[in-house]
């Protein structure tokens, strides 16, 4: 976490999360319609666990950052790149507190990611889900230049439920062809 890039668009910065986020990632992760759109996050968001996964960032294989709005800092929510080395690839993941949908910035974060996966870890190709009910998270990875590449039926399991999830993918290849120039 320590060694962790910020990275800066022309909305947004993307910075390591610090423990001081701790109660806002509370907050937002704690509403039940975040924790519905995603796999990992719990509901409810206990006390404590928004400390417990910023500590566990520093040990793990990827990289999150918080979503941070430029000129006010407000922290809104977690991107992040979840890193296969073996195979030079990574899964992207995000969430966006509801108020900061439909504004674009999932969008503005995602392509930074892409560039920060492909320039500056060197990676080949980048992957993402979204539940099947889930289509907005969809357009965020068609956005991006992402191509679905599979509907996979029943493949996870949230509250009790089997859910369809579409894998979205893109590699290096494809970005470099589509970028603006």
């Amino acid at each position: 976490m320590e060694n962790q890039a910020t990275l800066s668009t022309e909305r947004l910065i993307l910075r390591p999360f610090r423990l001081a986020d701790a109660p806002e990632v509370r907050r937002l992760a704690g509403d039940r319609e975040i924790a519905s759109a995603t796999l990992s996050i719990p509901h409810p968001y206990e006390e404590g666990m928004a400390e417990n996964w910023i500590r566990s960032q520093k040990d793990s294989t990827g990289m999150v950052f918080a979503v941070t709005h430029k000129a006010q800092g407000d922290l809104f929510g977690a991107i992040g790149l979840n890193v296969n080395r073996d195979f030079d690839h990574a899964e992207l993941g995000y969430w966006l507190g509801t108020a900061y949908w439909r504004q674009g910035y999932a969008t503005e974060a995602a392509r930074a990611m892409l560039e920060f996966g492909f320039h500056t870890l060197g990676l080949n190709r980048i992957h993402a889900h979204h539940f099947l009910r889930n289509p907005a998270s969809g357009r965020v990875m068609q956005k991006i230049g992402m191509v679905r590449e599979g509907h996979l039926r029943a493949h996870v399991k949230k509250w009790g439920r089997y859910e369809d999830i579409i894998a979205y993918g893109i590699l290096k290849s494809d970005y470099e062809k589509g970028k603006p120039s």
